[in-house]
């Protein structure tokens, strides 16, 4: 079967593009907006509306196949691709990619995905989000030729058993860290709350003061509102560096801190997302693994999640090879091509490392629809509740999509 014809829309995306650098250089809060200049290229204010763009395949017999192009909020960060914006890249689709799509004949997932994943135009590679969404589309096409969910594909292909059970879903709280937490307890979510602590004098304070008295709460909300005492969810929070900021990138005194941290979590598993961010990939690996060892010696359970500067498929694999952490988030526009995302799970499972399954509140609803195929064909150990900031209407899209794929995966083998 052949892809006959291929269109391009505009979309909004579920959040926003914020200028990561200058909120960590102290951009104060205006209401929503930011207040001062962005410092990251292609950024005209520190928080601008997110964009995206939708790649539509028709096939011969009228199917249409959908992915969605979407870059995480912090783009142009942490070693990133740049700001991704739709009047920009429309037209490139149109000229470039467009006329490869059109009578192609529908090949395997894989080869396709690399086929574009590895294309370079006037030398140069695809943006990370067009390879994103452009393979969500190949995946969708091949699945609607086959008759097949995305997931069986994944499954065929990578030759992974077909398991009919739940990928523990992550919430995220955005700014609002106390009533979405109280949301995500009362629909019992597996994993919370995010936290957003991404600034010191507000979030995080000079000591550390703040997020600590923030676990101790969360620790007592779960008890105060849980409907069950078996539930128990790890607490998973993202300092965004902000932990190194206050000990100088002392590693000890980063590690000793967040040991201190495991009286507070009442018990609960706590994760810490991105204690330090050192600017550049070799360092922040050298760093992360210098804090896991040191809580490993002191005999911690706290761990650690890496994310800034662990991008792509390659770097997953040398986080993963230097034991540097205990989890990586596979951070799933920063990798292009989806197939990645397989392979980095898949990978980070052969060779004892947690994979988190992220992404980012400035996706779409396509994106995290195709995400929860991905996450449960290849067995990550969380995925991200996206897109968006106000946690239900993402936690809806992934929780109803998880729930889908096992109620159909269980009907067409009979179980009950």
């Amino acid at each position: 079967m052949k892809i006959s014809k291929v269109a391009f829309s505009k979309g909004i995306s579920a959040f926003f593009f914020d200028d990561q650098r200058a909120i960590k250089n102290g951009a104060k809060h205006d209401g929503f907006v930011y207040v001062g200049e962005p410092v990251t290229p292609k950024f005209n204010r520190i928080r601008q509306a997110g964009q995206s763009i939708s790649v539509l395949l028709m096939l011969e017999d009228g199917q249409i196949a959908v992915g969605d192009c979407a870059a995480v909020q912090y783009s142009g960060a942490g070693g990133r691709d740049p700001l991704f914006l739709a009047e920009e890249y429309i037209p490139f689709l149109e000229k470039h990619i467009k006329p490869l799509l059109e009578g192609m004949e529908v090949g395997t997932f894989r080869d396709m995905a690399r086929k574009f994943s590895e294309l370079q135009i006037e030398g140069r590679p695809l943006h990370s989000a067009i390879r994103y969404g452009l393979t969500q589309a190949l995946l969708d096409v091949r699945a609607k030729a086959l008759k097949l969910m995305p997931c069986e594909v994944v499954c065929d292909e990578y030759r992974l058993p077909v398991i009919a059970e739940r990928v523990p879903i992550f919430g995220q709280t955005g700014d609002n860290r106390y009533d979405n937490v109280d949301k995500m307890i009362l629909k019992g979510i597996e994993v919370l709350p995010h936290g957003l602590i991404n600034n010191v004098e507000e979030k995080l304070g000079r000591t550390g003061e703040k997020l600590r008295e923030y676990v101790r709460w969360l620790a007592k909300r779960v008890v105060q509102l849980r409907t069950s005492e078996s539930y128990r969810p790890d607490l998973h929070i993202d300092v965004y560096g902000t932990i190194g900021q206050i000990f100088d990138n002392d590693m000890n005194r980063v590690a000793d801190y967040i040991a201190s941290l495991e009286k507070d979590a009442g018990g609960l598993q706590l994760y810490i997302e991105g204690p330090v961010d050192m600017e550049e990939k070799p360092l922040q690996i050298a760093s992360l693994k210098k804090i896991t060892d040191r809580l490993h010696d002191i005999g911690s359970p706290v761990k650690i999640v890496a994310d800034e500067w662990c991008n792509t498929y390659e770097d997953i694999k040398e986080f993963t090879d230097a034991k540097s952490c205990h989890m990586v988030q596979i951070k799933t526009p920063d990798l292009g091509g989806i197939h990645n995302i397989v392979e980095s799970v898949i990978y980070c499972r052969q060779h004892g490392m947690e994979a988190y399954q992220g992404g980012t509140c400035n996706e779409t609803d396509n994106t995290a629809r195709m995400c929860v195929h991905l996450a449960v064909a290849a067995r990550a150990e969380r995925m991200l509740a996206k897109p968006g900031m106000g946690f239900d209407e993402g936690f809806t899209i992934v929780n109803n999509e998880l729930e889908r794929i096992i109620a159909i995966l269980r009907l067409k083998s009979g179980a009950k």
